[in-house]
C-alpha cells in the first residue's frame, strides 16, 4: 500500500483542525478582550531508507540520504497577545488594559483566574464583578451612597458621595506572566495559570511592567477578519491538496492493477 494514503490523510486531519481553530477566531470577532489563537504543527516519523553519509565507494560517502516523512501532526495552539481596538463606551465602570496585565477575578471555590474583559458591573451587594457575576480580586465595593465612580489609570477607583465629598474605596490590581501564550481558556473570557504560563506577578497598573488602565473603554477582539479568511482559503485548498494526493495514489493502485488483469 503506498505511504501516500496515511500521509496525506494526516495532512487532511491537520488542516481540519487548523479550520476549527480559525472558526473560533472568527466566532468571536466581537467577544470583549478575547485574543486569536494561533496553530503551530509538526511533521512526523521520518522512515530512512538510506543512511546519510553511506560510503558508496572505497573512501567516498554519499553527501545525502533517502528518508521518507509520515505526515504531520498539529503540535500546540498559542494565543497571540496583541492589543486589541479599544472601544468608547462612556461607561465608568468598562475598563481596558493598554499594555501588558490581566484582570483577576475569584470563582465560587476560591479559585483565581485572570481575563482581558474589563465590562465591570456591581451586584447586589455592591462588589465588583464580571458580566458573569465572578467578583473582582483583591474584592472591591462601591457604597450604597455614591453617586458617581471612576476608575483612575493606575486602578484606584474613585467614589463620590452626596456631599460632594470623594473617597478611593480600592485598587483594581493586575496580573502579568513569564509566558501568557501558555494561559489556559476556561470559557467566560477567564483565562487559568499553567505549568507553560509561569507564576502570575501582581501589581498595580502603571508600575514597571504592567499596562494602564483606561475608564470607559472596553478592549475588543484582536481577531482581523481579513488575516483569518486568508488562512482559511489556505487550510481549504491545503486540504484539497492532500485529498488529491490520495486520489492520484488510488489511480496509481487502480493502474497496477490492471497490468495484471
Amino acid at each position: 500500500m503506498l505511504r501516500a494514503f496515511s500521509t496525506a490523510a494526516t495532512g487532511m486531519t491537520a488542516q481540519q483542525t487548523m479550520v476549527d481553530v480559525i472558526a473560533n477566531n472568527l466566532a468571536n470577532i466581537n467577544t470583549t478582550g478575547f485574543k486569536r489563537s494561533q496553530i503551530n504543527f509538526q511533521d512526523l516519523l521520518y522512515i530512512k531508507l538510506k543512511d546519510f553519509g553511506t560510503e558508496v565507494a572505497s573512501g567516498i560517502n554519499s553527501p545525502g540520504g533517502l528518508e521518507i516523512g509520515s505526515g504531520v501532526r498539529a503540535a500546540s495552539t498559542i494565543k497571540v497577545f496583541t492589543a486589541g481596538e479599544l472601544q468608547n463606551t462612556n461607561r465608568p465602570l468598562d475598563v481596558a488594559i493598554t499594555g501588558e496585565g490581566f484582570l483577576q477575578v475569584t470563582l465560587p471555590n476560591g479559585d483565581i483566574r485572570y481575563t482581558r474583559d474589563g465590562s465591570l458591573q456591581t451586584n447586589a451587594n455592591g462588589e465588583l464583578v464580571t458580566t458573569t457575576g465572578y467578583t473582582i480580586e483583591p474584592a472591591i465595593t462601591i457604597p450604597t451612597s455614591a453617586v458617581s465612580v471612576s476608575v483612575e489609570k493606575d486602578g484606584g477607583v474613585n467614589v463620590t458621595d452626596e456631599s460632594g465629598s470623594q473617597s478611593v474605596v480600592g485598587t483594581i490590581q493586575l496580573a502579568r506572566f513569564p509566558n501568557p501564550s501558555g494561559l489556559s481558556s476556561e470559557g467566560d473570557n477567564l483565562l487559568a495559570e499553567t505549568p507553560a504560563s509561569g507564576t502570575a506577578t501582581t501589581g498595580n497598573a502603571g508600575e514597571s511592567g504592567f499596562g494602564t488602565i483606561q475608564s470607559g473603554f472596553l478592549e475588543k477582539s484582536n481577531v482581523q477578519m481579513v488575516t483569518e479568511l486568508v488562512n482559511l482559503i489556505t487550510a481549504q485548498r491545503a486540504y484539497e491538496i492532500n485529498s488529491r494526493a490520495i486520489k492520484a495514489g488510488d489511480d496509481m493502485l487502480r493502474t497496477a492493477n490492471a497490468i495484471v488483469t
